[in-house]
């Protein structure tokens, strides 16, 4: 399992993948909001999408995990 963690921390503001979703490297799959600017965060690897540990309006800190890849 790999997973994709958060560049910094913010607020969710858009969960774009989904569970069973295949995504690539360099996809946008989460939209973070931080002083007021969006931050896109992307997939380092591909794999396809196991588990979502996050929901829109959550607050996350650097380096928490956002999402699983299998």
């Amino acid at each position: 399992m790999n997973e994709i963690t958060a560049s910094m921390a913010g607020t969710v503001l858009n969960v774009i993948a989904s569970i069973g979703q295949e995504v690539s490297r360099g996809q946008v799959v989460v939209v973070l909001e931080s002083m007021k600017m969006e931050i896109p965060i992307e997939s380092h690897i591909e794999g396809k999408v196991a588990e979502i540990k996050i929901s829109i309006g959550d607050f996350v800190n650097e380096d928490d995990v956002l999402l699983v890849l299998e």
